[in-house]
């Protein structure tokens, strides 16, 4: 008995807690008196809101943006693996930047002169490739719920030049909020690759591909209007010509730079040779070989301003990015982890590859292990694990969807040699031992996902509204599982399936007036079971309520009770439960 208890108690929030709750919740809806025999019920006390709307609404005025860094930084752990440093300056300065500027409006001060010359908190992301810097700021963008563009130094010039303007990155950060101007001036600019403007020290006279660029940044990156109307655009033209035609007046669209954050990065592949001088001149126990190796790439965190300026960056560009963030590299250890990350969207994409074809695919953790390590050898960092995935699984997606094989198990084996484990499949698909082989990684992969959620069970509490616990983790897993969601995605579906529950508990018996509440693990086994059968949940309600519908009303007749908590022991076992329901009213 006491280690039942102790196990529910693992397993499930405190019942005293949760029957508080429960009595605040029934009686807000009921009114009255109610009979519970629920083992715990969490009423629903506010309206839902998912990551995704909430961003969406911040987008639409600053001054509903309420992020803290912590929270963001929380975000981000479910999708980055290692950079701990960087997401936390990442999460803290974003933070600042789009907080600031709200406290700003409000105070009315946004275009006070006395705010003129305020320094962004614009960023500079140094590191190798494929550690995540482009990943990492959509994730934020999208977080945010801003609008966002990303653009690459070399594809531009000086205003005036053959090539693209810089300025373009504004106007196309216009569309991007659906030509919402004022949504668009609270947005992010990312441009990568902007180690490729530093100035060449063998060019002589004006540089209009590097230095020429970094001046013709200067002022959107601080503060300055950006027409929308260009000169050579001919939709823009026509678009003045219609406005004018019909107003008689002409229209000047422009965007205001001043809270747009800049947000630049590039791989900086020769600036750990100019650190390593200089922290040798200073003495500071730099021995000889310290070089930017990937085994020496820490040395980069030692950056400064000047180095930046030697690497040949314009002494008001460096200034105007005053937040630098370095990223690590990747390890072999890092490279499974993302792998095994239930949000990575490699795995997630090839699983979705062959479900079009109808083919279902795991992974076992040794499979994992062996195309990180190959991933590695490519030194491309994460950009090297989708390569190696191809390389293995390419045989595959090619011959199995001509045939009637719809379970694939990415195996040790497997990776090592795929020619000849794609005849001995084609031969013995159906062997007993490779079946159960299948389930047991199925299984694992859930388990996987539960622990995950589980150690992060504060930050989805917090952003979907709902109390988390092994089970509903668990249930959550087999959804992401199952539809191929990352676990934002999965907790969505939960919620909404969750409310339509909710809805239709009180409607339920109405004929007969009985109210009945189901409590969260009748939802959890509802859903559950939706997950396992494809039969919708609300079908699954309406078919429980038949099957309790007698024992209800013979309580009801017996005692004048009418409002009833129903928990997932109906489910699950449905004849002791009406058992014990009955004895237990009527002993009452």
């Amino acid at each position: 008995m006491e280690k039942e208890k102790n196990e529910s108690s693992a397993k499930y929030p405190d019942q005293k807690e949760l029957e508080k709750e429960l009595s605040e919740y029934l009686s807000k809806k009921y009114g009255g008196k109610v009979k519970i025999i629920s083992p715990f019920f969490i009423p629903r006390t506010k309206e839902y809101e998912t990551d995704r709307t909430r961003g969406a609404e911040r987008g639409k005025s600053i001054l509903n943006f309420d992020l803290m860094p912590e929270e963001l930084e929380a975000y981000l752990d479910n999708y980055i693996v290692k950079q701990d440093q960087a997401k936390g300056v990442l999460a803290t300065k974003i933070c600042t930047h789009f907080n600031r500027v709200k406290h700003l409006k409000r105070q009315g001060k946004d275009k006070d002169a006395s705010t003129v010359g305020m320094i962004k908190n614009n960023i500079l992301m140094i590191g190798p490739t494929g550690v995540g810097k482009t990943y990492i700021v959509k994730l934020i963008a999208n977080r945010l719920g801003v609008p966002f563009v990303k653009g690459d130094a070399t594809k531009f010039s000086e205003t005036g030049y053959v090539g693209g303007d810089v300025e373009d990155l504004v106007r196309d950060l216009v569309y991007a909020a659906n030509e919402d101007i004022e949504m668009a001036e609270h947005g992010i600019i990312y441009i990568d690759e902007i180690d490729k403007i530093a100035s060449s020290k063998n060019i002589i006279g004006h540089d209009v591909s590097r230095s020429g660029v970094q001046r013709a940044l200067l002022k959107p990156m601080e503060e300055t209007e950006v027409d929308l109307k260009v000169p050579h655009d001919a939709v823009s033209q026509i678009q003045a010509i219609e406005h004018y035609r019909k107003t008689g007046k002409r229209e000047k669209r422009v965007v205001n730079t001043r809270n747009i954050l800049f947000i630049m990065s590039g791989a900086f592949s020769d600036l750990g040779d100019i650190i390593k001088k200089r922290l040798q001149k200073q003495g500071l126990g730099f021995e000889a070989d310290v070089r930017p190796t990937k085994e020496s790439w820490d040395i980069l965190k030692h950056v400064t301003a000047q180095d930046l300026i030697e690497y040949g960056f314009e002494t008001e560009f460096v200034g105007r990015l005053p937040v630098i963030v370095v990223f690590d590299e990747l390890t072999k250890d890092d490279l499974f982890e993302i792998l095994r990350n239930p949000n990575n969207p490699i795995i997630l994409s090839k699983k979705r590859d062959f479900a079009s074809y109808g083919i279902s695919v795991r992974f076992e953790n040794e499979a994992l292990k062996k195309i990180a390590d190959m991933a590695h050898e490519e030194n491309t960092g994460a950009r090297g694990l989708v390569s190696a995935i191809e390389r293995v699984l390419i045989l595959f997606e090619k011959h199995l969807p001509s045939t009637d094989i719809k379970e694939l198990l990415v195996t040790p084996e497997l990776v090592d040699n795929p020619e000849d484990e794609l005849e001995r499949l084609k031969k013995d698909h159906d062997s007993l031992e490779m079946k159960e082989r299948f389930e047991r990684c199925r299984m694992q992969e859930i388990e996987n996902i539960k622990e995950f959620i589980m150690q992060r069970k504060n930050e989805f509490s917090r952003s979907t509204g709902l109390t988390i616990y092994e089970r509903r983790a668990e249930v959550v897993a087999q959804i992401a599982l199952k539809d191929i969601y990352d676990l934002n995605t999965a907790f969505d579906k939960f919620r909404s399936l969750y409310d339509s529950l909710r809805i239709q508990e009180d409607t339920l018996f109405e004929g007969l007036d009985i109210n009945i509440t189901f409590d969260e693990t009748a939802i959890d086994e509802i859903i559950a079971r939706s997950i396992e059968t494809d039969e919708d949940v609300n079908s699954i309600a309406y078919e429980l309520s038949n099957k309790l519908e007698y024992g209800l009303r013979l309580v009801k007749d017996r005692t004048g009770i009418n409002q009833f908590v129903i928990d997932g022991r109906a489910l699950t076992d449905m004849e002791n439960y009406i058992s014990e329901l009955v004895r237990t009213y009527y002993r009452d």
